[in-house]
């Protein structure tokens, strides 16, 4: 695989987490996510045939050892009101969530600023 992160990419994934990385820290990530994603494309290039089903594996587990999932079942917690009167805003019966301030995921308006 020739894709990797390249710094510019990954100085601006940093900005818009809004992290505070030196620049040791910022280099190990930046080459850790990059081993990351080798291994994903290694992965990738396995083959599979068509015609494997989504969950098989190489291990069997009978159903008395892995039984299936539990259904789920929706039951309201009746502390709604307690858990909204700690929200820092809400709106009716709603949290406010702040905006993020990035408007865009393409650095070209930044670009055309330092211009």
């Amino acid at each position: 695989m020739s894709e990797k992160i390249d710094r510019a990419t990954f100085d601006h994934l940093v900005e818009l987490a809004a992290l505070e990385l030196d620049d040791t820290q910022a280099e190990y990530l930046r080459r850790e996510l990059n081993k990351q994603l080798e291994a994903i494309a290694e992965l990738s290039a396995i083959p599979i045939p068509s015609d494997t089903e989504v969950s098989l594996h190489g291990v069997d587990y009978p159903q008395n050892v892995s039984p299936p999932p539990r259904e789920d079942v929706w039951i309201a917690s009746g502390n709604a009101d307690d858990i909204l009167s700690q929200a820092p805003q809400t709106e009716g019966r709603f949290l406010v969530v702040p905006d993020i301030p990035h408007t865009s995921l393409d650095n070209s308006d930044e670009e055309q600023e330092d211009a």
